[in-house]
């Protein structure tokens, strides 16, 4: 798993004002929080964060946090963005015990879908149903990702949450609470495909509704000829 380290100083001034003026100087405003101790009030680098946040394994990996020498663990619980412009606005951290479990959003990868027998022989698409799910685990466990092998599924066939490998130690959040075994991906059949039939379908009930139509209606009189009693 990626290694991670935030620089970060500790920040006094709060507020909107405050944080402009940071943003003004190419530093983010933060708060880290939890482990029963005070949340700290932090600015981290722009730059060198923006640069480090391109990673996916940022969002689910242990950050190294140091503040003048001294470090702490911690995972990200929030991050905002600038609406349209390329610039992270603030940061949520929340700092971790080694002894005590997490749950955190990690994304699922979903490999071997072109060799599907659904896709390459029967001619269906994969729709993906979920981009990640919540785990429950001890930091230590933490994954990066979980795989999805999708090799063995046929058209019309999903693969759902308890089908999901995990690493020892990991459990998925809602299954743990009772929740639905969901799906996360399924092959189906070409949306075009579809719509083609249905307008096929369409064509040839409105076509046989005319040709009822005009049976069921009676033949039209020529001009100038009355018609016979």
């Amino acid at each position: 798993m990626a290694k991670f380290e935030l620089n970060a100083e500790p920040r006094d001034a709060k507020g909107t004002g405050a944080s402009r003026r940071l943003r003004k100087v190419g530093k983010i405003p933060a708060v880290m929080y939890g482990a029963s101790k005070e949340p700290a009030m932090l600015a981290l680098d722009h730059d060198s964060l923006f640069h480090q946040v391109q990673n996916e394994s940022f969002y689910t990996s242990i950050l190294t946090v140091n503040v003048r020498g001294e470090k702490e663990q911690a995972v990200l619980r929030d991050i905002q963005m600038h609406p349209f412009k390329p610039r992270i606005q603030h940061m949520d951290l929340q700092r971790i015990s080694a002894t005590e479990k997490l749950h955190m959003h990690v994304p699922l990868h979903f490999i071997n879908q072109d060799i599907a027998p659904g896709v390459k022989l029967q001619g269906g698409i994969v729709a993906h149903l979920m981009a990640e799910v919540d785990v429950t685990c001890l930091p230590h466990q933490l994954p990066e990702y979980l795989t999805v092998d999708l090799s063995n599924l046929n058209l019309g066939q999903s693969v759902h949450l308890t089908d999901v490998p995990l690493p020892e130690g990991v459990a998925i959040t809602s299954l743990t609470h009772g929740g639905a075994n969901l799906a996360v991906a399924t092959i189906t059949v070409v949306r075009a495909a579809v719509e083609a039939e249905a307008e096929a379908a369409a064509a040839a009930a409105a076509q046989a509704e005319s040709a009822a139509a005009a049976v069921a209606a009676p033949p039209a009189v020529e001009a100038g000829k009355k018609e016979s009693k």
